[in-house]
Parts: C-alpha cells; structure tokens; sequence
C-alpha cells in the first residue's frame, strides 16, 4: 500500500498563511509519499530497548481457508450489503471442531454446512441450496463468529460452510485498543447522491484487516485462498473485482450480476471490490493478458496518458524479478475519498482520485512512482506476502525501491538519486522522533508498521545491499526469494538466507543491523593532511546504547592534483583512523564516494573543495551536497561563478537549486545574472525550473520581467502559468482584471488558487460565493491549498462575510473525508477567533475528532 498524496500535492504551491509543520512532517516531501506521524513504541533504557507494546507473533494457523464465494448485492440507502459467503476450509495440522472467523458489525442471519462440491465457483444458488446439509449453532460477538462443526476434522477433511449475513460497516464496533473509526473495509461514496461534485461508488479496502468487515475470513496474511464473487449491481455501473471478469447475467429489472474469478490464491486482505460509473481503457501486458485502467469518464480520453506506461513497467519488472506477471490480469481503478494514496489488490490495484489529471496536467510530473509501487506489490506482497504485519518491510520496502529501479530505467540515475535523497530525507525527518527496529515484533497497532521506515528506510536499506553485492548478485538473490516462496509467506530470514544462498556471503550482519536495530549511522569526520597523507579521523556518533556501532564498507575518493582514486574500506569501529597517501594536500576528499550510505555525514569542507566537488564529483548527489553547502555564499566570487555555471547544468534540479539561490540577490555582476535567470524562465525544458526562475525574477522588485510573466502566461505546463499569474497579478499591472477573468474558470485548480490569492486581496465582498463554488468540486489537496487563499480572504473581508462563512468551515472541518482538508478548515476557524463562539467551536471539533494523524495535530495547539 502507499501512504502519499497525489503528485499535485508537491507541484502545486502550497498557499500557507502561518506555519504548520506537524502537518508537513506528516506530509514528507517526496514526490509522492506522506508518512504517518510518529508513535513511538520503544522506550529508551541504558544499553537496551523496552518494548511497548505486545509481543505479534504470526497468526496461529488453526485452520486454512482454501476457497471463498460471495454472492452481493448492494443496498444505498441504508449503506449496507446483504450477502452469502461459502467457504471452504481444512483444519491445518490438529483436528477442530470448531471454525473461528473475524467478522466485524454483521447481522448474522444463517450458517449451514454444505456437501462437497467440485465447483461452488460455477453453481447457481438454486443448486447450492440443494447442497445444505444441517445447520449450524455459532457465537457472534460482532466481531468473531465461532461456528460450531458439531464433530471434529482432521487437517484431510474438506468443510464447506454458508453464512447469511448483511454486512453494515457503519456499525462496526469501536470498542477495542486499535479500532479506527475510519476503517470500515466497505465504503459507500454519495451513497444518496446529493453531493453534485461527486460521482456514486462504492470500493473495499483491506489491509491490514479491512477486509472481515465485509465478508467472513481469517483476516489475517498468512491465510491464502482462491475464490469468486457475484456482485448485483444497476445495469448502468461498471464493476471491478480480483481476477477475471467471466460473466455478466442481465435481468428484466435492470439489474447485472458480474462473477469474478480469482483462481490463483491470494490474502484475505488482498480481496477487492469496486463499483461506480467509471471508463474504461484497454491495453495489453507484453505477455498478452488483459490491463485495464479505470478512470472517471471526464479523464477517459487520458487514461492512457495517465496509466501508459504500465505495460513497460510489467516488462522491466518480470525481466529485473525474474518472475513473469505472476497474474491472470491487471486492472487500475481511481476512486473517490479513498482511505490510502494507493492498494496493492491481487491484479485490481485502487489508487485514491489524485492520480486523476488531464494531459496537459502530466507534463508537471505523472504519478509512475506510485504506480510502479503498486505494480511491484504483485510480486512484492501478493505473490509472497509477509506473514505477520511487524514483517511489512518484505512488502512494503520492496515496493518503495521499485520506484527507484523505474526511475533509474525510465528516467535515468540522476532521477533516480534525486528520489533516493528525499526519500532518505523523508526517513531521516521521521527519525528525529521515532527509531525503530524495521522488523517489530512489539507493536501497539499494526498501522504504526505504515511508516517512513517500512517505506523510506527500507528502499535505502535494499539500495546498500544491492550495492554491497552487485547487480548480478543483487537480482540473482531477488530472483532466488521469489521462486523460493512462491504463493507462500516469509519473514526476514527468508529474505537473508536467499541472499546468502547466491553470494555465498554470511549477511547475518548486514541483516542485524539494518533490520533488527533500530537508528542510523551519524558519521563525523575530521581531515587532515600530514606527512604526505590523507587523515581521516572518523566517529560514529549515534546513540549506540539504543542503536549499534555500524559496519560500513564503502569507497572513498581522493582526488589530488586533478586525479582521483578511490579506495575501498570498512568503517566498523565508534572512532576509527583512516590514511591515504598523497603527494601533496588534496583537491577533494569524498567520504562514501557512491552516495549510497543511508545515514549522515558531517564533514566540513572549505568552498574551495565544495566547488572542486561540484565541477569534477559527476554524480548527482556529490553536486547536489556542493550545491547546498555553498549555499547563502555568493560573496565569494568563485562560489558565484559555479553557482551561476549550475544554471545550465544537465539535471534539472541543480538548475532549480542554483537558481534558487539567487532570490532577493542585489550583489557584484546583477544584471547579467538576472539575464541567464530571465533565459531559464523562457526557455528551459523543465517546468519546474521555469517556475523557481519566475519566482527568484519577482524576488528582485522591479519591472525588468513582466513581459517574462506575460509570456509564461500561455506556457504549457500548468505550474508555469499559476506562478506567473501569481508573480504578474502581484505587480498590480493595469490589466489585471481581465487576467484574472481569464484564467479563473481554468481546469486547473493550481491557477484558480492563484487568481483566488489575488481576489482575496481585494477581499471584495461579492466574491464569497465564488471562491465556495471554485472550493466544492476541487480534489483534497488542491481544497486543502485553497482554503489557505479563502483564509486570506475572509482575513481582509468584513465581519458578516466572516459569519457566513462559518458554517461552511464547520462543515468542511467536521465531515470531509480527507483529514487534512478538515485540518484545513480548522486552521482558517482560528483566523476567527474574534467572533463569540469561534473558539468554542473549534474545542468541540478537536474534541470529537476520530483520525488519530489528526488528533495528533490538534494536540500541538492551545485554547
């Protein structure tokens, strides 16, 4: 599963009017990842970690479903799902007398056991009714239906139950350490259809126990089954489900029941539905099997664009993995007010609506990274599948460093480095808070697992081990632990011994460190040069009472009179003295030469070997550290010199950092920097340096540049033209009224957000109803960076504008299914504290919040 946002949620500017940093902690700045506040589970004691929280083992196998149908129709109006479940099930290894399943806020109406049959997935319910061999006594505590077999079974027997019971998600119980008010497995969207803004649908999400609170299982990931399931549904909506779509029964009251196979097995928690009026795009895998790409009809004509690159993606994965598409097919389905950024369902992925854009909006950046995520999953977690959650790693960071390998095939290394960097950000900003082991087997919450160090950390962790093996070595072993555990479950040793079988390596001290121990390596340095040598005085200066003291081989570069040699060493000591010969005092002395250590180093350089880095290091992230060492430095002339050099650079994002560098610069050699700066506004391939290059253009005060804004006007990318607007609007040029005019219907949210800032300047009364209509059908995060405009405005509007508009807040900060978005809401209420009553509605709504992300953030604020 990925916990993100959209990548609109990076692209578009973010309209803040005073700061938030909880919230962006929680919303990391990777280019599509988010991560969960911290919760920490271990207390720090002297020389060891005291777990809080109890002991997870792997769910007890007393039984093992082998087959699940369901038979379901749907019922809007109240928000439930009558339904049937048959199952069919083997006592593992003991005999029982006894079936024990997780089944959370049903009404429970029948269970009967039924006579064995070859084929349940192909029989009416006519003929299945016929099959009905007693009835059977059970014990329903809203949660766990024990059904009593009335004799015992033995582990070669083969039991088929039914269950009558109508599935009602809005009353499960919310009684017990853990339970989630938002987690309700079976989500009706518009169910009454009132909201005009929002399509009808309804979807399922499973992981991590979701799925029991719609149908009967062992909700747990170490069950496997196959199964097929009937949805009855209006003739006019499209279904969505595992496996293969094998038929279609109309009937004469407008009604179609849709049967879905899933012959391969799968996790209980795997098992989706989703039903809506969606279109849908055809393509094919290289292997010839059906893909498929659900979308909204509004982005039909795009759901090529948006998804295209999915079957280049199964083929750079089965080819890297060694494991052909694993899969009878492959679908991917957008959907409304979805509870994660994206799920990984046996060959249904759902990906929440942000993935949605039109062609013109992909040119600032596409959603690949969460879609080779997701895909990755169907080897990665649903072809093996961790057994436990304290495992999740195993899916989890396999899923997070196939975008990295995407990256680094589709859009080249430096691409790739750049994502690795901020996802080791992203772990790192997590780590200042929380340090876990990355295998737990002490938890409170299995969704304390769904973290930057399962995701972030882990990718980085696979990314040292590929390098501390090689390439061949490195997929050779992916490969080995695939085939290894086909349709099976794994734990961390799983992973180490496939390892060790193809390098021949003992890894246990890799494996130790890295996902046993919690922490990260933090490496100082201090250099010298003495006697015709290169002194490296190394510490490692993290807390190795609650960590360890890391063994680290990596290269270190010395480069003296323009030549460079590397060296290979093992850092494994807390103070560790390290010497390279050298004919005289180096240009350049780079510690972890291939930038592949996750952890940080602190290792002072004077400018001068920041600016050797720069022009002869040739990786991205050695120049990306020159770059941000030098930064703040432009008195010094040479620094100048490269910073303005970096301009033109290769990779886009030095470009973006140099030119950054330049906002508010008023210093030596001004005019012909604005030039080269004017140029990269124009002309520049990358939109995201055309926009840093309008906003350092504004930092300036003069009017040297409006034409640059005017013609950035009718630039391509949507992101170019909301920072001109917002750049040009603010120079209050005569004409500003017709501009805005232009560009406030756009389709793009980021645009209205920029015209919206500028009508919240002139806080004219009668655009109240029109920032509220552009708010209604704009997506969460696009609203969440609205309200932060429609802040502004109600701050300079009068006081019965501000009244108005309470209710609309309330509502918003009450009841919007997106967290932040309600988040949003609250904080444009604390701009109205000065009317009666504000402050106590603003109580009562952080007192009666559910989300725990969001119960945090209310915690940080005082009344």
């Amino acid at each position: 599963m990925t916990r993100q946002m959209s990548n609109s949620f990076i692209q578009n500017r973010i309209w803040l009017l005073f700061a938030i940093p909880l919230l962006f902690a929680a919303f990391a700045a990777n280019a599509n990842s988010y991560s969960i506040p911290a919760d920490t589970l271990y207390r720090r004691v002297p020389g060891m970690l005291t777990p809080n929280g109890p002991y997870r083992p792997e769910r007890t196998l007393k039984n093992d479903i082998q087959y699940t149908r369901l038979d379901v129709k749907f019922d809007w109006q109240r928000q439930q799902m009558p339904a049937t479940a048959i199952i069919k099930f083997s006592p593992h290894f003991y005999p029982q007398n006894t079936l024990e399943l997780d089944a959370k806020g049903f009404e429970v109406k029948e269970v009967v056991q039924l006579d064995s049959l070859s084929d349940y997935g192909s029989a009416t319910l006519a003929e299945i009714n016929k099959l009905v061999l007693k009835k059977l006594e059970y014990t329903y505590d809203k949660r766990k239906l024990i059904i009593k077999l009335g004799r015992d079974y033995t582990k070669n027997d083969h039991v088929f139950v039914r269950i009558t019971y109508t599935a009602k998600p809005n009353d499960i119980p919310r009684d017990q350490p853990g339970d989630h008010p938002i987690d309700k497995g079976l989500y009706f969207i518009n169910a009454d259809g009132m909201d005009e803004n929002k399509p009808k649908q309804i979807w399922t999400h499973g992981e991590t126990d979701g799925s029991s609170c719609w149908f009967p299982t062992i909700d747990a990931p170490n069950q496997r089954f196959t199964q097929d399931i009937y949805m009855t549904v209006d003739s006019s909506y499209k279904t969505l489900s595992n496996g293969i779509l094998v038929a279609q029964e109309e009937d004469k009251k407008g009604m179609r029941t849709d049967h879905w196979k899933q012959s391969l097995p799968h996790a209980p928690y795997l098992v989706m539905m989703a039903v809506g009026n969606f279109a849908v795009a055809k393509d094919m895998m290289p292997n010839g099997l059906e893909l498929s790409y659900y979308v909204e009809p509004k982005y039909g004509a795009d759901a090529h664009a948006i998804f295209g690159r999915t079957p280049e993606m199964i083929g750079f994965f089965s080819n890297i993995f060694g494991v052909s598409f694993p899969w009878e097919k492959y679908a991917q389905i957008a959907v409304r007010d979805f509870v994660a950024g994206a799920m990984e369902n046996t060959t249904a992925t759902t990906h929440e609506e942000g993935v949605q854009n039109d062609s013109r909006s992909l040119i600032d950046g596409n959603s690949d990274g969460v879609i080779a995520h997701e895909l990755a999953h169907q080897w990665f977690g649903d072809y093996v599948t961790c057994e436990e959650w304290g495992q999740l790693p195993l899916n989890e960071s396999f899923a997070n460093y196939a975008e990295y390998l995407w990256s680094e095939y589709n859009d080249g290394k430096n691409e790739a480095d750049w994502q690795n960097l901020s996802e080791m950000k992203q772990y790192l900003g997590e780590a200042e808070t929380k340090q876990e082991p990355m295998i737990r087997y002490f938890y409170k919450d299995a969704e304390n697992m769904f973290d930057s160090h399962s995701y972030a950390k882990g990718g980085r962790i696979l990314h040292m081990l590929r390098n501390l093996t090689g390439d061949a070595a490195f997929f050779a072993s992916l490969q080995h632990y695939l085939r290894t555990n086909a349709w099976g479950t794994v734990e961390i040793d799983n992973l180490r011994m496939s390892f060790e079988k193809i390098t021949g390596q003992d890894l246990n001290w890799f494996f130790d460190q890295w996902f046993h121990r919690p922490g990260h390596p933090q490496i100082k340095v201090e250099q010298q040069y003495l006697n015709n040598k290169v002194v490296l005085k190394i510490k490692q200066t993290q807390d190795t009472l609650a960590a360890t003291i890391y063994r680290l081989p990596l290269k270190i570069d010395v480069w003296v009179g323009g030549k460079k040699s590397r060296y290979d060493v093992v850092v494994d000591k807390a103070n560790q003295t390290l010497e390279f010969p050298a004919t005289k005092k180096p240009d350049l002395v780079l510690f972890d030469a291939e930038s592949q250590l996750l952890g940080t180093i602190e290792h002072q350089k004077p400018n001068s070997e920041m600016v050797f880095q720069y022009k002869n290091s040739g990786t991205f992230l050695a120049k990306y550290e020159a770059l941000a060492q030098l930064e703040g430095k432009l008195a010094d002339t040479t620094v100048r010199g490269v910073l303005v050099k970096a301009m033109t650079d290769p990779f886009w994002k030095l470009r973006q950092m140099a030119i950054s560098n330049f906002a508010e610069y008023d210093g030596q050699g001004f005019v012909d920097i604005e030039k080269v700066i004017q140029d990269r506004a124009r002309v520049d391939p990358h939109p995201q340096v055309r926009s840093e290059a309008i906003i350092t253009l504004a930092s300036y005060g003069d009017n040297n540049s409006d034409s640059i804004y005017r013609q950035a006007l009718e630039d391509s990318s949507y992101q170019v033209v909301s920072v001109a607007i917002e750049k040009y609007l603010m120079g209050q040029p005569s004409d500003a009224k017709e501009v805005a005019q232009k560009f406030e219907d756009s389709p793009n949210d980021a645009i209205v957000t920029s015209v919206g800032n500028y009508y919240a300047g002139l806080a004219e009364p009668e655009r109240y109803q029109w920032f509220l209509e552009k708010m209604k059908p704009m997506k969460p995060t696009d609203k969440y960076n609205f309200l932060q405009v429609f802040g502004k405005f109600l701050i300079k509007s009068k006081q019965d504008v501000q009244r108005q508009s309470i209710p609309v807040l309330e509502g918003l900060a009450r009841e919007n299914p997106a967290y932040f978005v309600r988040f949003g809401a609250f904080q444009v209420l604390g701009l109205l504290t000065d009317i009666q009553g504000v402050t106590a509605l603003r109580k009562d709504i952080r007192a009666k919040e559910t989300e725990p992300k969001l119960k945090e953030m209310y915690s940080q604020f005082e009344f």
